[in-house]
């Protein structure tokens, strides 16, 4: 590690990251999964924690091919925040999927495409990916 690594390393804070896919099919609806360990909003988009030498769009990948058997391009990012955790960000991309939804992992209950009035109450930085990643799409007129 160069010197000047170690020496901010001790004084600068670390933070976890953590990325989250908004894809969407063809009929507009967004993917959404039930997770085992968020409640109270246990429904949201999915993703996962980003690990060391990855890169999120890497990390997004891997996580969307573990918990769901799913391949994904990922696109863009749509939104960078901190979902609400200190020392932590999370970065939303828009992704297209490569193929179905597989078999769940054991950290998902379930998964199922939501639009409008049909979506759950979700993690505020879920909420806002979303919307952020729908508004972007309707400005551009982008098609999946």
């Amino acid at each position: 590690m160069p010197l000047g690594m170690r020496l901010l390393r001790p004084t600068h804070a670390r933070f976890t990251a953590g990325v989250v896919g908004v894809v969407q099919n063809e009929a507009g609806a967004v993917l959404l999964v039930e997770h085992v360990f968020h409640a109270p909003d246990a429904w949201g988009l999915p993703g996962g924690w980003i690990d060391r030498h990855e890169t999120p769009q890497e990390a997004l990948k891997r996580e969307m091919r573990e918990e769901l058997g799913l391949e994904v391009t990922v696109l863009e990012p749509v939104l960078v925040g901190h979902g609400g955790l200190s020392a932590h960000i999370d970065i939303a991309f828009w992704c297209r999927a490569e193929n179905e939804v597989g078999r769940l992992s054991a950290e998902l209950l379930d998964h199922r495409w939501a639009a409008g009035s049909d979506l759950p109450p979700m993690p505020p930085f879920h909420q806002a990916a979303v919307s952020a990643a729908l508004s972007r799409r309707l400005c551009e007129g982008t098609d999946i």
